[in-house]
């Protein structure tokens, strides 16, 4: 016997419909790339994306055809995320940090049919237009602009593309299966391989970021997606934020701490979600200019592990609730958040501080598992650890477009994460498989030795990676950026993990470095790391 209830497909339509219909003046607050600060709202960007939807169908484009978008946090964009695959199409967000050869590759493999770009990107876009293979039409997300058309002969402008569109358009109905987005991972390892989202694994992704025991995003707040939207869909916030009628800030270009710091204080932002690195310079400004992040209830840390003594600055001196949330571009990427249970309000209040520093448990959706190297799964006890996987509503089933490789190992996706989990299903990340250290047949986690490190008061930044040893394999070494106006010695660093850590732990010396090279979400590029210095410890074996 089935349920005699109503069936409605999970479209990314209806969540921009519920925005136009419940929130409609709810304020969008977008800075343009060529500088100042554009005030729209969900009505007007429901408008926008109508049009746009229909604009597209009268280039000719065929359902399913893939809308590349290489731009930054605003509205345009955003306009473009609800347009593009609520008229049947495919949001296809693209990385302009990576290398030109790996854009053009991205864009050839996912046959990319229209290009939406920003100003920046222009002088890009121009040096490899001729190697892309399936592109037909390049749109500038701007009005007019006379010199970008020299550079790029055919240019459209965003503005006149969707004046052309119908104003009346109807949202078509599809199979919720029916692709809509798609992100490459960062190619770390080989060519990017590309994510293709539905309708229906982002639309209930949007349902688990919205839960009290998640993101808990709410009509009230105020969201700053400092992630950039070309990250996995900026977490999935312009949708969560969409479902919940929320405001949002929008930051464009200008991701340094004296920006961040102006637009969180001028307009009341509520959440602000980014990578670690970027709260370094947000918190650096605020304590330069005096500002106290009045208003800033919580950040939501991800991308990479957050050092302890980050989350301590935030809740200490600011008032701000620190939420560790944890994921990738294969899950869409949430996977599990740092929330509390009810029975932690009864610990002492130290105790309920250091359980915030973990990845914490899977939300609603998502299922975690940590095996041994022969597939059994390992004690949810704190201590074990193996390798993470999972499974759940918007975890992916194969990459796009492959046919090389084997995804699942029955029925699971490897993260490539090592992890202990504890009874209650709190995550705590020890490292990348990639990444773990192995000394003399012991496992070294360089990410808790980071986040040790980075509490150094003289050091701005700070990565650890095994380096090659004549006698333990591989022993961790600290590769540290100096904080401005501070020269410490070796010895001085160390120092900083005495009694944290057991001594065969402690990292064999310390590199001084003038910055860590990073990818565009902020993870720190290890393997550029050891091909500098992997060999430091050769020669000095003990």
């Amino acid at each position: 016997m089935l349920g005699q209830m109503m069936t409605q497909p999970l479209l990314i339509s209806t969540l921009i419909t519920h925005a136009e219909r419940y929130h409609s003046e709810s304020e969008i607050f977008s800075v343009n790339t060529g500088g100042g600060v554009e005030e729209t709202t969900w009505g007007q960007v429901a408008q926008n994306a109508r049009r746009l939807a229909s604009a597209l169908g009268k280039l000719g484009l065929d359902a399913q055809a893939r809308c590349g978008t290489i731009a930054w946090n605003n509205r345009r964009h955003l306009e473009i995320y609800f347009g593009a695959p609520g008229g049947g199409f495919v949001c296809h967000t693209i990385n302009p940090r990576l290398f030109p050869e790996q854009l053009v590759y991205i864009l050839n493999h996912a046959e990319d049919k229209v290009l939406f770009i920003d100003k920046t990107f222009v002088p890009l876009v121009a040096a490899v237009r001729d190697k892309l293979e399936h592109l037909e039409h390049i749109v500038l997300m701007e009005g007019s602009d006379s010199e970008a058309a020299e550079k790029l002969p055919g240019l459209i402008f965003y503005d006149d593309l969707i004046a052309s569109g119908d104003p009346d358009y109807t949202w078509p109905e599809m199979d919720e299966l029916t692709a809509s987005s798609l992100c490459y991972t960062s190619g770390t390892t080989g060519n990017p391989k590309g994510v293709l989202y539905s309708h229906r694994s982002t639309v209930l992704h949007s349902f688990g970021v919205n839960m009290a025991d998640s993101l808990g995003i709410a009509a009230t707040d105020v969201v700053l997606p400092v992630v950039p939207m070309f990250h996995v869909n900026a977490w999935g916030s312009p949708y969560a934020c969409a479902m919940s009628g929320a405001r949002m800030v929008m930051p464009g270009p200008g991701l340094d701490g004296a920006s961040l710091v102006g637009l969180l204080d001028k307009y009341k932002v509520t959440i602000a979600l980014g990578v670690p690195t970027i709260w370094l310079g947000l918190l650096g400004e605020a304590k330069k200019i005096g500002s106290k992040l009045e208003s800033l209830q919580r950040t939501v840390v991800g991308g990479s592990a957050c050092p302890p003594s980050m989350i301590t600055t935030f809740r200490e001196e600011y008032g701000v609730d620190t939420i560790h949330a944890w994921g990738m571009t294969e899950m869409s990427p949430l996977g599990s958040v740092n929330q509390p249970l009810a029975k932690h309000r009864e610990l002492p209040i130290e105790e309920q501080h250091r359980l915030r520093e973990n990845q914490g448990r899977p939300v609603f959706g998502v299922e975690l598992e940590i095996l041994d190297d022969e597939g059994k799964p390992l004690p949810h006890d704190g201590v074990a650890q193996g390798d993470l996987v999972t499974r759940g509503h918007w975890i992916l089933d194969s990459y796009f477009r492959s046919t090389t490789e084997e995804t699942l190992s029955n029925g699971w996706f490897d993260t490539g994460d090592v992890a202990t989990m504890d009874p209650d299903g709190y995550v705590t990340i020890k490292d990348r498989s990639k990444d773990i250290i192995k000394s003399g047949g012991e496992w070294i986690s360089s990410v808790e030795l980071e986040n040790i490190a980075i509490a150094h008061p003289k050091l701005a930044d700070a990565a650890v990676i095994g380096a090659r040893h004549e006698k333990w394999d591989e022993r961790p070494i600290l590769v540290a950026v100096k904080a401005e106006g501070e020269d410490p010695s070796e010895a001085e660093i160390l120092s900083i993990f005495d009694d944290k850590i057991a001594k065969w732990q402690i990292p064999d010396c310390v590199v001084f470095t003038d910055v860590l090279p990073r990818n565009a979400t902020g993870k720190v590029l290890k393997r550029n790391l050891r091909e500098a210095f992997g060999e430091v410890l050769i020669g000095q074996a003990s």
